[in-house]
């Protein structure tokens, strides 16, 4: 296994940080590694932005589910998808574009996705940990907001750096599911319950499958902040519509 391969196999989220800066020159590597990401068309349809306000990193903390280690973190990066900038490019231009749809959207989305791990290889690579954070899709009114996005932007992820310390290094990395239950041949196959067992017995962490099962439903599927990033989500969406 190279070198590559195995960074992308030892990395784990990262939520705990030495007290030691982020350099300059390696933010610089970090953000050149995410635009040199694999994008639609060469358009690259998203916007990072750089968060170096105190305050608004506070502010963050408390709209994505009270995580105070987005405060702490000595790199704070969102992944806007954008379906803005070539939208206005083309009417500016005298293009008479449509606007953008949920189609273009989702583009978007994967674009900004792409260039964000591009940005935790690039991390990992120089000894920075990181932690992908979902909940920025959450309370999207006031996320939007905050980050002051316009029409037909969308923060998509937001990425937190920092050197983990010696506890976080030593952490043991959650299991992933068996490679068979995730990988299928030519098509979609529909897993049976015990396939389905299997695919989440390794993340069990307790002896009892239904009841960690039961559990994590309530805590995760049907918890209030997933209700409400469905909702934001879905309201945001409306722009899109024709």
């Amino acid at each position: 296994m190279n070198e590559v391969l195995q960074q992308l196999t030892r990395r784990k989220s990262v939520r705990v940080f030495e007290d030691r800066p982020i350099l300059p020159q390696e933010r610089q590597q970090i953000l050149e590694a995410a635009v040199q990401a694999p994008t639609a068309g060469n358009q690259q349809l998203y916007t990072i932005l750089n968060i170096t306000d105190p305050k608004l990193k506070d502010a963050l903390v408390h709209s994505c589910d009270e995580q105070p280690f987005i405060a702490q973190g000595k790199l704070v990066l969102i992944f806007c998808a954008d379906c803005r900038k070539w939208y206005e490019a083309f009417r500016i231009g005298g293009c008479e574009p449509r606007k953008p749809g949920v189609g273009d959207l989702l583009l978007s989305v994967c674009d900004a996705l792409i260039a964000a791990q591009n940005a935790v290889v690039a991390a990992e690579s120089l000894g920075i940990g990181s932690c992908y954070i979902g909940d920025i899709m959450e309370n999207c009114e006031t996320q939007r907001a905050l980050l002051n996005l316009p029409e037909y932007v969308f923060p998509a992820a937001m990425l937190v750096f920092g050197y983990p310390t010696a506890q976080q290094l030593s952490r043991r990395k959650p299991a992933r599911s068996p490679m068979d239950t995730v990988v299928h041949e030519n098509g979609y196959r529909l897993p049976s319950p015990e396939e389905l067992e299997k695919m989440l017995r390794c993340k069990c962490s307790q002896p009892d499958y239904r009841q960690w099962l039961a559990a994590f439903c309530k805590r995760k599927y049907n918890s209030d902040f997933s209700r409400e990033m469905t909702r934001s989500v879905g309201q945001y969406l409306k722009q899109f519509e024709e």
